[in-house]
């Protein structure tokens, strides 16, 4: 292997490239699956280190910016939009709950920083803004804080990951064929999950890692958590369960409807994008997965993909440009994120995946050749996506 995880033309000859075609017309190259030949020190070298510095005025600038203009949109649709002409309210509802979902989408970047102490050097400071943000957006703040955390420590390991885990053909119900070969099954299989997929991971452990008995993010004493951290699944319980009561003095005040056309369509955007984001970071057929025989934790952290959204990395805080840095080195904060990945990608040279395809294409590919996973070579602990029945 050459310098910067380049690959010789032998080696490339023994990475099979896919035939498959992306929708964009390109080939899509495989990741390499051998050993980079760097390390995780040596990547950080390249990076400056003021990335690794966490200002909690800085970070702060990023909470009050985005909840600035959640409250500005607030008032439009509560102010302004009932003053306009019927016809004109048609079309400025679905744009306030577009643009607010997607605000608050970047409010929810913020607390899962919160999540991996990235947002400030005070791990206390870092649990009250996430606790507070997350259930502000029904996420209970611990519950998902511990697994999210075991899947940056178990990322591609088919056995311990936690989140879109893959199964094996063998593994597919019956019907999985009729499902996803036909345009239709595949776009309902694709607007269930980017509409119920959030709630039901949350509360049925739905595409997450197999578990002995029933694995769900609000019960303190399920699988998913130890003994040190039920006191905590506790707390982001009663998070949730104070903005829920919330939620119902409004209703009960201002009427159901009034809820759902100014915070529940908004959440339901924001729900949709976390699913999808994540689905997109994890999912594509360049991507490896492992079984515990070749799994290690740095060619884990490499097996994801950056995106381009457009606007919206901004907009989200680039979690979506820069997630395999975010992979790497998950206490960096957001806002140094770019520049670290400049910084990396001579490094980790082919090791290092990204995908300008635009993302509605994106996600039906990805939905239509990423169905299961099964080795390919010689290499029977790597895994690829395949869509063959």
């Amino acid at each position: 292997m050459g310098a910067g995880g380049r690959m010789t033309e032998k080696e490339r000859e023994k990475q099979e490239v896919l035939s498959k075609r992306a929708s964009g017309g390109a080939a899509v190259h495989r990741s390499p699956t051998d050993k980079p030949p760097f390390t995780l020190g040596q990547i950080k070298k390249a990076i400056p280190p003021h990335c690794f510095e966490r200002s909690v005025i800085k970070s702060f600038s990023y909470v009050v910016h985005d909840l600035v203009i959640v409250a500005a949109l607030l008032y439009v649709a509560l102010a302004r939009i009932p003053t306009l002409p019927s016809a004109l309210q048609l079309g400025a509802w679905p744009l306030y709950w577009i643009v607010q979902g997607c605000v608050m989408t970047g409010v929810w970047v913020i607390a899962h920083e919160c999540g991996h102490q990235a947002f400030s050097d005070y791990s206390l400071l870092d649990d009250i803004v996430g606790l507070v943000l997350h259930s502000w957006l029904l996420v209970p703040y611990f519950s998902w804080k511990y697994s999210h955390r075991r899947h940056h420590s178990n990322t591609g390991s088919l056995e311990r990951d936690e989140v879109f885990v893959p199964k094996q053909k063998e593994a597919l119900a019956w019907y999985t064929p009729y499902i996803y070969n036909n345009p239709v099954g595949r776009l309902v299989h694709i607007v269930v999950q980017l509409t119920l997929g959030w709630p039901l991971y949350l509360a049925l452990n739905a595409s997450g890692r197999p578990y002995p008995r029933f694995a769900c993010h609000f019960d303190p004493y399920g699988p998913i958590y130890n003994d040190r951290e039920r006191a905590q699944i506790f707390i982001s319980d009663v998070g949730v369960a104070a903005v829920s009561l919330a939620l119902l003095k409004l209703a009960s005040a201002f009427g159901f409807w009034w809820v759902v056309r100014v915070y529940g369509v908004p959440l339901l955007i924001v729900n949709s994008w976390l699913v999808l984001i994540t689905y997109l970071q994890h999912t594509h057929p360049a991507l490896p997965h492992y079984d515990s025989t070749e799994w290690d934790w740095l060619r884990g952290a490499l097996a994801t993909m950056d995106r381009d959204y457009g606007i919206l990395n901004r907009v989200f805080h680039n979690i979506t440009d820069t997630h395999v840095a975010h992979h790497l080195f998950s206490t960096m904060p957001h806002y140094h994120a770019m520049e670290a990945t400049k910084a990396i990608r001579p490094i980790l040279g082919e090791y290092y995946q990204f995908d300008p395809t635009p993302v509605a294409k994106a996600t039906w590919r990805e939905a239509k050749e990423c169905i299961y996973v099964e080795p390919q070579d010689h290499r029977k602990g790597v895994f690829w996506y395949s869509n063959k029945f």
